[in-house]
């Protein structure tokens, strides 16, 4: 699809399973970011309307399944035809009856030990999302394990190191960001983002400033310097 001039983001934060009391947070860190319009909402009806307005589409800690059939239908040609898909924290908890979006997103939530400290390995820094962080990264958080790799249907940008903190599951390879493309589109994920306190973070907020501009196509809006991995 020929890249019309975009700048929106449909940030969709519907849950019918958890509720992450740092939705809020996510949603005024988007708009903090002032490199796209931001329409945030949790009506279903806004995917069985075009979306060809937006440069991507962000579920922002979804869970359960959120979309109806024709909204499944939407946003799948939506991507397939060239448009962003970002997937931030719960959004790995999301549409489990819907075969496409565990495909589109790469992987499907698990499980996590108690949000605690620990260390993010940085696998690759060739990417907008990462090319800011120092290559071992203390955070907190949740830690998701997932039901499998993206491995390598995805390209692994972060990693969990288990050995920092206490209840992993994965082992010596746990993804916990990446990004691949679904037909001609493109799609970012993050594990991370569960507390509402990680959105003030300037170094998560520029993991998602990357990873969702580079969704959308758009590294160069990002930062002058991030051009297109």
């Amino acid at each position: 699809m020929a890249a019309p001039a975009r700048s929106a983001l449909l940030v969709y934060t519907r849950t019918t399973d958890y509720r992450h009391d740092s939705i809020p947070a996510g949603v005024a860190a988007l708009r903090d970011l002032g490199v796209f319009d931001v329409d945030a909402t949790e009506d279903p009806a806004a995917f069985e309307r075009p979306l060809d307005r937006y440069a991507a589409v962000v579920f922002l800690s979804t869970s359960g399944e959120v979309l109806t059939p024709a909204g499944r239908e939407r946003l799948a040609a939506y991507v397939e035809a060239g448009g962003g898909f970002a997937g931030v924290h719960a959004a790995a908890c999301t549409e489990y009856d819907w075969p496409y979006y565990g495909g589109l997103l790469g992987a499907r939530f698990d499980r996590h030990p108690a949000l605690q400290p620990g260390r993010v390995v940085v696998e690759d820094r060739d990417h907008p999302a990462t090319r800011h962080l120092p290559a071992v990264w203390e955070f907190t958080d949740e830690w998701y394990d997932f039901r499998t790799s993206p491995r390598p249907a995805a390209r692994v940008l972060l990693c969990a190191d288990e050995s920092s903190y206490e209840g992993g599951g994965m082992g010596p390879d746990h993804p916990l960001a990446w990004c691949r493309g679904q037909g001609a589109g493109r799609v970012f994920y993050t594990a991370l983002g569960h507390a509402a306190d990680a959105y003030d973070d300037p170094a998560f907020r520029a993991h998602l400033r990357g990873g969702i501009g580079w969704a959308a196509g758009a590294g160069e809006r990002v930062s002058p310097s991030a051009g297109t991995p």
